[in-house]
């Protein structure tokens, strides 16, 4: 017996803010909470994000973070989008020559866009 990946947590402050930039992102619908938290749910039913609201600062570099795939392998072009949706380059010691782009999102969590799957 093992365990399977099934949703990715986030805690955010700003959740329609964040609901909209990784929707977005991820081209995944939008299920808004009763309590104030966000579900986000892929058209292929894979991998689901919650986003669930929190007051505590993010404090230093994520000790964990997910790892995208420009979907048409369009490197380039897929920074430009995520940086127009809201993202920011993110330093978080990378050398330069990396097979990913690191990247924050409109809270400073940071993400990577892998150049190769």
């Amino acid at each position: 017996m093992v365990s399977a990946f099934t949703q990715w947590t986030l805690d955010v402050h700003d959740v329609d803010r964040m609901a909209a930039f990784w929707s977005a992102a991820l081209g995944y619908r939008i299920d808004r909470g009763d309590d104030g938290d966000a579900h986000l749910w892929p058209p292929d039913g894979g991998l689901s994000v919650w986003l669930q609201p929190t007051d505590v600062p993010k404090k230093g570099k994520n000790r964990d973070h997910p790892d995208l795939v420009a979907a048409d392998e369009d490197v380039e072009a897929e920074v430009a989008r995520l940086l127009a949706l809201g993202a920011t380059r993110a330093d978080v010691g990378q050398r330069g020559d990396e097979g990913f782009t690191v990247l924050a999102d409109p809270e400073g969590n940071e993400f990577c866009l892998l150049h190769r799957r």
